[in-house]
């Protein structure tokens, strides 16, 4: 699913009317429409309060659509105009006027705080009164409205955007933002609905196709694409009959100390999990023991020093590495990474001590193969591309680093994002249990898995990232979010495989339901 700017959205608006002969108040219409059948098909007539509150713009004249055919059904509505200049524009204009048509309750003109309406805890909130031609926070009156309608009860639903919120800029001033329950988004989600910061305004959104042109939308580069079920299912690659554990690969995993051990197995044990042919784990002697007992599917190879890498003391040609979890960040763990990086013979992934090494001596750069895999934890990424004002600066930053060294750059968090140059991937799955120490060194050993098997390193990066997600998923489903621990998700790697192919039931009409 492609992500689009709000620029992109306009011109999309303009082909489709041009290509269609159809004018922008047509489109309107049909936008109305979707959004009226949503709520017709939820509320069947149900006879609570709708509440509509419009802008004098476009978002705005969406808005008396659908109170005007919400009205038509019998619905009890009001609808409030948000009167805060005289500009209006020509859409918003006639649908004002369609609304008269229908109804002797005409549209209820607010002009300060004082014409705030009562609203009952079981009352609906529709807000349409700023969509993504926003270009300044809303202030005054207006911004109080936007505070008015958040301490409400009522549920609120937002019109393709939560009104006050940027599609594609940083927030200005997160108390003049509407906080919806739900949103419909018009054709295609917003970057905004998947930052840290932006995304809190939007729990929970629905995309619905008002039809825009097609073949734009088609051909057009996106901000961004979310990685859904459908594109995780194309990514998969079907195992031959006689394939056998060479076929898969080899993955060396390269960390550890003395008491952060854990960190290179749970890296080893998912490899294996992922698919990878044969792992090896290369250790501090201090390891041996524990780790042959604990791992015993995995061949284990140890440095010559008792606690900490010193250096790649291995003749081994493996189809990749992931290297750096619990390494430590001595002077003879850089010398360790030093020697391993001219080892590399391709892409390889690198995770926690292995970034934290190299900003400390940015002459590693220059070892690391291109298209290989950074996933730092957002402290390593602040240390690697410094400080960032806002979200989408820092996406600007991970861009600039990923095309300086030629690397696929994570950026972790609800929506995972993986970076390469100005490609922006965003992962749908993964659930706040998944915060937990070691989850990332199960992702590393994920990917480095999936390398080993011949995926492209940029397909392995979104395609493990969504399958860590949903095992994780699959694991909370368990255990509950609180409970999870790193090696649950291992546990569940094979299910979140299955479940790419797993049919949903389907679910029961409204009448079949009533029998």
């Amino acid at each position: 699913m492609k992500v689009f700017s709000a620029a992109q959205f306009y011109e999309a608006d303009k082909r489709t009317t041009e290509k269609e002969g159809i004018s922008s108040l047509d489109l309107m219409e049909r936008a109305g429409q979707q959004v009226f059948q949503w709520l017709h098909q939820r509320m069947q007539g149900a006879q609570v309060h709708i509440h509509i509150f419009c802008g004098i713009g476009n978002n705005g004249g969406d808005g008396l659509v659908v109170g005007r055919l919400l009205i038509e059904h019998g619905y009890q509505v009001t609808i409030y105009i948000a009167n805060f200049t005289d500009k209006r524009s020509k859409c918003f204009l006639i649908n004002y006027d369609r609304v008269k048509e229908v109804t002797k309750k005409w549209p209820v003109l607010m002009r300060s705080a004082a014409d705030f309406p009562e609203i009952a805890p079981q009352d609906i909130i529709v807000d349409a009164l700023f969509g993504i031609g926003i270009n300044r926070p809303p202030e005054g009156w207006v911004k109080e409205l936007i505070q008015f309608i958040n301490a409400q009860k009522a549920f609120t639903l937002s019109i393709d955007m939560p009104s006050g919120l940027y599609a594609n800029e940083a927030i200005e001033d997160s108390e003049a933002i509407v906080k919806a329950n739900h949103t419909l988004t018009f054709q295609a989600p917003k970057l905004a609905f998947f930052l840290p910061e932006t995304g809190a305004f939007v729990p929970y959104f629905e995309a619905i196709d008002i039809g825009l042109d097609p073949e734009y939308l088609h051909t057009t580069h996106p901000l961004a694409r979310v990685i859904l079920k459908p594109e995780a299912q194309r990514f998969y690659q079907q195992r031959e009959k006689y394939a056998h554990k060479g076929t898969f690969g080899h993955v060396l995993i390269v960390g550890g100390s003395y008491g952060k051990l854990g960190a290179p197995q749970l890296a080893a044990k998912a490899a294996y999990r992922s698919g990878a042919g044969l792992v090896t784990a290369y250790i501090p002697a201090c390891g041996f023991q524990v780790f042959q007992t604990a791992q015993p599917e995995v061949m284990t190879l140890t440095d010559p020093n008792e606690h900490t890498l010193s250096e790649a003391a291995f003749d081994l040609s493996p189809t990749t590495m992931a290297v750096g979890m619990g390494m430590g960040t001595t002077s003879e763990s850089s010398k360790a990474l030093a020697s391993i990086l001219e080892k590399a013979e391709g892409p390889i992934v690198l995770d926690a001590d292995a970034l934290n090494l190299i900003v400390k001596d940015h002459s590693l750069w220059k070892q690391v193969p291109k298209h290989s895999v950074l996933t730092p934890h957002p402290g390593e990424l602040e240390r690697l591309v410094g400080a960032w004002k806002n979200d989408y600066e820092k996406i600007e930053k991970v861009q600039a680093l990923s095309k300086e060294f030629e690397v696929i750059v994570v950026v972790k968090g609800a929506n995972s994002l993986t970076v390469l140059g100005d490609d922006v991937y965003i992962n749908s799955t993964g659930n706040p249990g998944m915060a937990t120490g070691g989850a990332g060194d199960v992702l590393a050993g994920m990917l480095a898995g999936l390398i080993a098997q011949g995926y492209d390193p940029l397909m392995a990066t979104i395609f493990g990232i969504y399958l860590h997600g949903s095992a994780g998923n699959l694991g909370a489903q368990e255990h509950g979010f609180e409970a999870l621990m790193a090696g649950d998700i291992i546990e569940y790697i094979g299910d979140a495989f299955l479940e790419l192919f797993r049919q949903e039931e389907p679910q029961p009409s409204a009448e079949e339901r009533k029998k």
